[in-house]
């Protein structure tokens, strides 16, 4: 089966299938809001896809798709209000980038994040939801720390993130902080080189972050801002929950001094991150959704 992923490569090839299952024979083709439509198309018609997955599926341009003999999965990637209300600028102004989308190219949507689909039902039907897959070239066993545990936090700066690591950084200046665009061959040699990884939200409001899978996957000790949904994760056993910037310091410090505390922790969340990985995610969803239509077919496949 031919596979096909369409998005922007520094954020969501770490989440595709690659040559990992047998079955499938997979394409990642990069595309970013405003890219060349009839470029990707071109692209599409050349690898003959049975299957298009398309991550941040506001992106692509109306009628991109039309004619175009596959199936087509959105998947949301991004938070927005999970009430009709909103309140927040960062989410009601990504509410507005996903009222842009073209409905009607995709056969099913599946969002990352099950306490958004009401909201977003107002503009597309929600099939189903679960968090961003891992690819399996991110997942390592968990090594016993030797020495000084060493920390990374990828991530955009915020001002709310800006603030929980100010005591961090002060207090721990090996602290890494990867502020830009990561790539997926980069980041494998971040994860490669770090043992404890930080999960900080945008803002204040709480949601599901995929890097918390994809340190999970690489045997890193998770800590993170408290999770809204879990995903299956549970506080205190698969990660380490913080609630504001000091609480983070002193872990650290915890781990500065006595390096194995939380190796148990570490054991059990990469456990838990099996749950997540992209050879056992993909084929699932993928088949799901060929059946789905078979008895259900969309507007579109009509």
């Amino acid at each position: 089966m031919r596979l096909a992923f369409v998005g922007q490569k520094t954020f969501f090839e770490v989440c595709a299938l690659r040559d990992e299952h047998p079955g499938f024979e997979t394409s990642f083709i990069e595309f970013r809001r405003h890219g060349d439509a009839d470029a990707l198309r071109r692209d599409l018609d050349a690898f003959r896809p049975d299957v298009v997955v398309v991550f941040r599926p506001e992106i692509v341009p109306a009628g991109t798709f039309r004619g175009l003999r596959a199936a087509t999965l959105g998947f949301l990637t991004e938070p927005i209000p999970r009430d009709a209300a909103g309140g927040h600028h960062d989410l009601d102004r990504r509410r507005w980038e996903l009222e842009q989308v073209d409905a009607a190219s995709f056969d099913r949507v599946v969002s990352f994040d099950p306490l958004i689909a009401p909201t977003a039902e107002a503009i597309l039907p929600v099939w189903r939801s679960l968090p961003l897959p891992v690819s399996d070239r991110l997942y390592r066993d968990v090594r016993p720390v030797a020495g000084k545990p060493r920390v990374l936090f990828v991530g955009r700066s915020t001002p709310h993130r800006e603030q929980m690591l100010a005591a961090a950084k002060a207090d721990h200046p090996d602290l890494v902080h990867e502020a830009f665009g990561v790539g997926a061959r980069e980041l494998e040699a971040l994860l490669d080189e770090h043992d404890v990884g930080i999960n900080l939200h945008n803002d204040t409001y709480w949601s599901f972050e995929n890097r918390v899978c994809l340190h999970l996957a690489a045997g890193h000790l998770v800590l993170s801002e408290p999770l809204s949904p879990q995903h299956g994760l549970e506080r205190g056993i698969d990660y380490l929950e913080i609630s504001h910037g000091g609480a983070l310091s002193f872990l650290l410090g915890q781990l500065e001094r006595f390096p194995g505390t939380w190796h148990r922790v570490r054991v059990r969340g990469r456990l838990k991150a099996e749950q997540f990985r992209a050879s056992r995610v993909w084929p699932r969803l993928v088949h799901d959704l060929l059946r789905e239509l078979e008895s259900h077919p969309s507007a579109r496949a009509g």
